[in-house]
């Protein structure tokens, strides 16, 4: 990806050919009152991004994208695969004493119940945990059964889905992270794997990565 911080004269080449485009090459250094030769960097720049485009003996026009069309169509190409990270993950049988010391050493805030292969059944969240931690009865023997969201009601993801569609969920459902999940069995008897996790620190990295251009 070609990074979208532009130099001040870069703008200001792209505000005269929005402007008054399409316009040559001679045209804008004799506006902006320099070489040709000095423009051709930033012209490069400037095409590549996609900003500007250029027709022979017409000249250089703007082609409608902003950098957020730009950053979009960027984001568009990734995939949950791309950024997802390893699931954190508590066996069924776990009580709450255990989903609390597995949430605090791994220092997330949800955490995905299963069964023996990974098999989803649930989530648990640090607000479900703070809730029951309040009370006076023993965590330890509280089984994490009792406070997990279950399958109906769970929000997932899988590898192949945009990583933008992944995180209108997350917006829209007012989760830190969702389960990246594989189907397993039947259609009838549908099951699914827990392959790993998205959140909205692994979108955020996305977002810093593309704009110091490691991401291409």
């Amino acid at each position: 990806m070609v990074s979208i911080l532009l130099t001040p004269r870069q703008e200001k080449i792209i505000e005269m050919v929005k402007e008054g485009g399409p316009l040559t090459g001679e045209q804008l250094a004799e506006r902006l009152g320099v070489s040709r030769a000095a423009l051709r960097p930033d012209l490069a720049i400037l095409i590549m991004s996609g900003i500007l485009d250029a027709r022979p003996k017409v000249g250089y026009y703007y082609t409608g994208k902003g950098a957020f069309s730009m950053l979009t169509e960027e984001i568009s190409r990734y995939k949950v695969r791309d950024i997802q990270s390893v699931p954190v993950v508590v066996a069924s049988t776990a009580s709450a004493y255990d989903t609390i010391v597995t949430m605090f050493l791994e220092d997330v805030g949800t955490v995905f119940v299963v069964e023996p292969g990974g098999i989803l059944r649930g989530v648990v969240s640090r607000k479900d945990l703070l809730k029951v931690a309040m009370g006076s009865r023993d965590l330890q023997k509280i089984p994490v059964k009792v406070l997990m969201t279950g399958m109906s009601k769970m929000i997932m993801t899988d590898p192949e889905e945009p990583v933008l569609s992944a995180a209108k969920k997350l917006v829209d459902g007012e989760v830190d992270s969702l389960p990246v999940v594989r189907p397993m069995g039947s259609e009838d008897e549908k099951a699914f794997e827990v392959i790993g996790r998205l959140t909205k620190t692994n979108i955020t990295r996305l977002l810093v990565e593309m704009g110091q251009g490691k991401r291409r």
